[in-house]
């Protein structure tokens, strides 16, 4: 039983004592528990009384002496995000120095650097830093060579960075990076004719390179063709001494010369397309003729 009731005080003062403890010192302006990375401005009849940026328990009372035990009562406290934040903007319109239509897209960090500037001296300072940063990337980046605006962004960052950053800080509001993400053309007639030059110069280089390739297939082919017409010309030239030699040999033994002709006469006329007619031997073909023939 006396464990029992142990733990029921215990939990009682652990779950619905100190809770309610802490709420009322709370609501009494004692204490107060700054976040990771915010900021708490406490303001009493149009006065700022304190800054807490801080994180972690801040005793109030330290802060701000008696009035603590009212702010919340009569003062206005704001929670103030002091994280690092991102914009884009997309398609700042400039002009070159040549007159093309150009549109620059500008990426930049921001953070929170004066928090009694951002509440009390600008109603919009994320808008009118948005507005500074268009403006001057208009005023700053216009009738510069077109060269130069495709070529050279962190030149272009740093300038941009360099006209903003302490306008901006008047306004409670400090610009961290800055950083020209893309470059592009606004007009629809205009990369249109790009278009067709870029495809027409790569039909003019693929035109090329397949005319080269064909001189070059054809200076090899001639080539080769060349040197195997040599090779067969003196392939050529030699066959009819080989066969004259082979002959002449041949020429020394008369039955062999004569039995070789006939095979080659033969030869010739069986592969030849002409009719053959065999006649017996001493058979008189002219009269047989005469005498069939009707008078």
């Amino acid at each position: 039983m006396d464990a029992l009731k142990a733990f029921g005080i215990t939990f009682v003062a652990a779950f619905v004592l100190v809770p309610l403890f802490l709420a009322i010192t709370r609501m009494f302006g004692l204490y107060a528990v700054v976040e990771e990375r915010t900021c708490r401005v406490y303001t009493l009849f149009g006065h700022v009384v304190a800054v807490l940026d801080e994180p972690g328990l801040q005793i109030l009372l330290f802060k701000m002496g008696p009035m603590c035990l009212v702010i919340n009562w009569l003062g206005r406290c704001d929670v103030l995000d002091l994280r690092l934040d991102q914009e884009y903007l997309r398609s700042q319109p400039v002009n070159s120095e040549e007159g093309a239509p150009m549109g620059i897209g500008i990426w930049y960090e921001m953070y929170l650097s004066d928090p009694t500037a951002y509440l009390f001296k600008n109603t919009d300072p994320r808008g009118s830093l948005r507005a500074n940063v268009s403006n001057t990337t208009v005023r700053c980046l216009s009738n510069m060579k077109l060269a130069d605006m495709l070529e050279t962004r962190h030149t272009m960052s740093k300038t941009v960075r360099d006209e903003v950053s302490p306008k901006s800080h008047e306004w409670g509001y400090k610009l961290g990076s800055v950083y020209i993400r893309k470059v592009h053309l606004r007009d629809e007639g205009m990369i249109r004719q790009i278009e067709e030059k870029v495809v027409n110069r790569l039909r003019q280089v693929t035109s090329a390179i397949r005319q080269d390739g064909q001189n070059q297939v054809g200076l090899i082919t001639s080539t080769a063709e060349r040197q195997a017409a040599v090779e067969f010309a003196k392939a050529a030239a030699l066959r009819p001494r080989i066969v004259g030699e082979a002959l002449m040999k041949i020429q020394k033994d008369p039955e062999v010369a004569d039995a070789l002709f006939k095979a080659l006469e033969t030869q010739r006329a069986l592969e030849g397309e002409a009719a053959i007619t065999l006649l017996p031997e001493g058979h008189k073909v002219l009269n047989d003729m005469l005498a069939a023939k009707p008078k």
